[in-house]
């Protein structure tokens, strides 16, 4: 069973942090490596054309092994979410079959930029996006919003955009059956593992996504501005948006760039990110993906479950509202208010106790991970609690 890591991270003494859905802490081994990476720069020397792939493949390889991919050459290096968005957004518009009027469907108040990324597509083919509302109720609200998706899936939806978690609350959506209503209608299934992966197991060999993007800076706890992607066969022969020298072929030898190839590099190399080599970054997020392979994500999730088994049941007692177990992940939960509490009352309550999380709609947002000690949630409880005087 896997025990607290805090002592592998830089975090402040006596800020209890409860906000990895934000922005994750550094581990030690990660701070390491960016500085490593600093320091190579300052004797460029160093650096070879040999470098500029190499640092790229540890970082391909152990994504790929953290979603179960076979095939790490469909991992692609990205700097954000809207950038990866943005290239689903583009080969979209050459779906075969595609017409106006058809359906882009996610859910209510998903992440930004999960949403504008399909304003430009729409415009331009006539398609038009649709929302999925949780229930009015809270009595099985995760079970009727994840029914009324997947009913929604229907031959005049060409794509789903989904995160397995939703950014707000951490309603859970079932992957596997939203992937099979999209394989049934020929919709494209677009996953945001952005909440998730890192935290919560995700099985690319199961859910069967056409394209699954990533940032690094939340739960796969890596530095900002550097994320992963990974693009099915869907993409395989589709345009990238920039058009740079080194996802063509044969930029390995750096004498014979000046013979311009019209040919991209094989599956997802062609949607790396310009300066994909990144000396700094890629080294940085290598070393995290490593330590959540040895970690295990399983066991993650189980430590933020046992970690908040106790304050829910708490919490719940006194009136405050979670999603249903089954339709909730552990790492990243959201909590409603007790009809006669006062919001701003609580948020003062937490911050006297140091305590930081986020709050997303009406929802209160607490998001665990290893680095969390029992002093950090029963900090949180005695917040909520005093909030409620």
């Amino acid at each position: 069973m896997l025990t607290s890591q805090k002592h592998l991270f830089s975090l402040d003494e006596g800020i209890h942090y409860l906000n990895c859905a934000t922005m994750s802490p550094n581990l030690k081994a990660v701070e390491a490596a960016g500085i490593e990476g600093i320091l190579r720069k300052s004797n460029p020397q160093k650096i070879t054309q040999e470098t500029f792939f190499e640092t790229t493949e540890p970082v391909k390889k152990n994504f790929a092994k953290l979603i179960n991919c076979p095939d790490a050459e469909r991992i692609a290096l990205i700097p954000s979410t809207s950038y990866g968005m943005a290239i689903v957004a583009k080969n979209l518009a050459y779906k075969p079959n595609l017409r106006a009027g058809q359906e882009i469907l996610m859910v209510h108040e998903e992440f930004p930029s999960d949403v504008y990324a399909w304003e430009g597509v729409c415009m331009e083919k006539g398609l038009v996006t649709k929302t999925i509302k949780p229930p009015t109720t809270l009595e099985n609200r995760g079970k009727i919003w994840n029914e009324n998706l997947i009913n929604s899936i229907n031959a005049n939806t060409c794509m789903v955009v989904i995160s397995p978690t939703h950014w707000a609350d951490g309603t859970r959506f079932d992957l596997e059956a939203i992937g099979q209503q999209c394989r049934l209608f020929g919709a494209l299934f677009i996953i945001d593992g952005t909440q998730s992966i890192g935290a919560l197991p995700i099985d690319i060999q199961t859910f069967r996504p056409d394209a699954l993007i990533n940032v690094g800076y939340k739960w796969l706890l890596g530095p900002y501005s550097s994320g992963v992607a990974y693009f099915g066969e869907y993409f395989d022969t589709g345009l990238p948006i920039e058009r740079n020298w080194i996802n063509r072929v044969g930029s390995e030898e750096f004498r014979n760039l000046v013979n311009y190839q019209d040919n991209y590099r094989p599956k997802a190399d062609r949607y790396n990110v310009g300066e994909r080599s990144n000396f700094i970054l890629n080294p940085m997020l290598a070393k995290s993906l490593e330590q959540l392979l040895n970690w295990g994500i399983p066991n993650i999730q189980e430590y933020c479950k046992n970690l908040m088994a106790s304050p829910l049941t708490i919490l719940q007692s006194e009136g405050y509202w979670v999603e249903d177990e089954a339709y909730r992940a552990n790492h990243l939960i959201g909590l409603r208010i007790p009809a006669r509490a006062d919001m701003s009352k609580i948020q003062a309550a937490l911050k006297l106790q140091n305590v930081v999380v986020s709050f997303r709609g009406d929802a209160i947002r607490v998001s665990t991970n290893v680095f969390n000690e029992i002093q950090d949630v029963e900090m949180f409880v005695e917040g909520l609690l005093e909030g409620l005087k």
